[in-house]
């Protein structure tokens, strides 16, 4: 079953590549959306896939990459969206 969701992530994740690994791991996982960072210093992903991939994504999120420090990560449930890709913005 397809499932979009969006993910606000909090911490130290802007300048320790949080952008280029979430594209890595999303596609890895078959994930299609996109990631771009936000003006307060947080970094906003939208993501679609099978419901077990974007699960198995969201938990990465949650760590991020090995210089990230996520102090937070909301996700929040959206209608369903396809993209071609998963991009970085």
């Amino acid at each position: 079953m397809k499932k979009t969701v969006s993910i606000l992530v909090s911490g130290r994740v802007q300048g320790v590549g949080f952008r280029y690994y979430t594209r890595k791991k999303a596609e890895e996982c078959k994930v299609t959306g996109f990631v771009q960072n936000k003006s307060d210093g947080s970094v906003y992903i939208e993501a679609s896939g099978e419901e077990i991939d974007i699960d198995t994504f969201i938990d990465w999120c949650k760590q991020g990459p090995a210089w990230a420090k996520v102090s937070k990560a909301e996700i929040s449930n959206l209608p369903n969206h396809e993209w071609k890709a998963f991009e970085i913005r």
